[in-house]
């Protein structure tokens, strides 16, 4: 595969540009930055290190990735962004690196699909298969898992998490964490009901999606605590494994889980 840079375009002498890289029309490639073979990066796009790309990403114009964040606790340490393979980075998207005081890494894994003018702060963990609809927005240290699906103008607190599976509505405002395969609107953000249609499209089995509502249910309808309803999940794991997100959701949240 040939890389094809134009002319226009300016590129670090330390930059690693891989095999198949197409860089488009005044766009920036800083120090420090790897771009993965076959990766198609449009004009006017900046790319600023240290920034590792995996292979095969698009980039679309006007985007900012590996910006330092404008956190007040940034000091100009040497932090990162790592993205892994096959996502499309739309139109004015903006990705922040680390922070000392947290990962130092901001990290974006596979296969994910991030439109217009979303932004992922520092320190942010998304996964696999996620979609981020227009304008959503992640403030710094939140962590969304695979197939999570953000709606346009959504908004996510610090610190905050998102299941796997989970789906929030347009402009939800998410304060806390919110837990696999669990639909939330509004804001504040209020559960809904599960991503029933989301499971379907993902092969789940009627029996699963069945057994995951009746999670939802006994999570969110029966009156129990915490305690009581990671107990009723973990009788309810025994029927299937796909009942191990819903206790992991539970487990391991710190902010307590949106209502």
């Amino acid at each position: 595969m040939q890389t094809s840079i134009h002319p226009t375009a300016i590129v670090d002498s330390t930059a690693v540009i891989g095999s198949g890289v197409s860089i488009g029309a005044y766009t920036i490639v800083g120090a420090g930055v790897e771009i993965g073979d076959g990766c198609d990066i449009a004009s006017h796009v900046v790319l600023s290190g240290p920034t590792k790309l995996g292979k095969n990403n698009r980039i679309y114009q006007f985007a900012s990735v590996g910006q330092d964040t404008p956190d007040k606790k940034y000091r100009g340490e040497e932090t990162t962004l790592v993205i892994g393979d096959n996502n499309v980075i739309r139109e004015g998207v903006t990705i922040h690196r680390g922070t000392v005081q947290d990962r130092g890494e901001t990290t974006i894994g596979d296969e994910n699909l991030i439109m217009a003018y979303a932004h992922i702060g520092h320190d942010s963990v998304v996964g696999n298969h996620t979609i981020m609809v227009n304008n959503c927005g992640l403030a710094g240290h939140v962590v969304v898992k695979d197939w999570a699906i953000l709606s346009g103008y959504s908004l996510v607190h610090q610190n905050c998490t998102v299941g796997e599976h989970a789906f929030l509505g347009m402009g939800a405002a998410i304060g806390k964490d919110v837990p696999a395969y669990v639909m939330v609107a509004g804001n504040p953000a209020e559960a809904k009901t599960i991503n029933s249609e989301g499971l379907r499209r993902r092969g789940f089995s009627r029996e699963d999606i069945a057994l995951i509502n009746k999670a939802y249910k006994t999570v969110y309808r029966r009156g129990l605590t915490m305690q009581e309803a990671l107990q009723a999940l973990m009788e309810l794991r025994e029927e299937s494994p796909v009942i191990q997100p819903w206790i992991e959701s539970l487990q391991s949240s710190t902010r307590g889980i949106v209502r």
